[in-house]
């Protein structure tokens, strides 16, 4: 499903028409909000697919709860095509450019809030976790995730004064979430 996601990302790329005498390279400088979403978005998910194989590591046994959990992150990462083209398509057009990158945002706030989920019920269920991940561990996962929703919050509300510095704010928390994660249990 992440593949997917990521995969799905390129279809807004497009080639783009040139008129006699408008040379390629303008053309290319037009498109650059979607080069700039294609970009952000797959660091985000492709960083989201490493947590989320991490978070999966420190997991000896699931339930349907976590499995819906889970779910619900899959959701949010499957909104992340359609935000991010939105996005795109409304930076070059200039109007309602922060509606559409405060919805982008907004998703990414949604889908960080799912692993903010998993970790505090992972930490509330002990049971589930790989006997060498102490609740403690998942616990302070459920603590460093939640800096994700929270600046992607702010980037939502940037985005209504400044699409392109919410899209910055977007970035960095991905940059952030490069680091992984330490548990106490087996490393991803």
């Amino acid at each position: 499903m992440i593949a997917i996601a990521i995969t799905l990302l390129v279809l807004d790329l497009k080639v783009p028409e040139t008129s006699a005498g408008r040379p390629l390279a303008a053309a290319l400088r037009v498109q650059w909000p979607s080069y700039l979403g294609y970009v952000t978005s797959f660091a985000t998910i492709g960083i989201m697919w490493v947590n989320h194989h991490a978070l999966m590591r420190a997991v000896a046994t699931v339930d349907r709860t976590l499995l819906y959990a889970n779910l619900a992150l899959l959701f949010g990462v499957a909104t992340v095509p359609f935000t991010t083209s939105l996005a795109a398509q409304w930076l070059r057009a200039g109007a309602d450019a922060r509606l559409a990158v405060a919805l982008y945002s907004a998703s990414m706030m949604l889908t960080g809030l799912t692993f903010v989920t998993l970790w505090s019920y992972l930490g509330r269920h002990p049971a589930l976790l790989e006997p060498a991940v102490p609740p403690a561990g998942a616990r302070l996962a459920m603590r460093r995730s939640v800096v994700g929703p929270l600046a992607y919050l702010v980037a939502t509300v940037v985005a209504l004064v400044s699409p392109v510095a919410a899209l910055v704010v977007c970035a960095a928390v991905a940059a952030y979430f490069v680091r992984p994660v330490r548990t106490g249990g087996p490393a991803a």
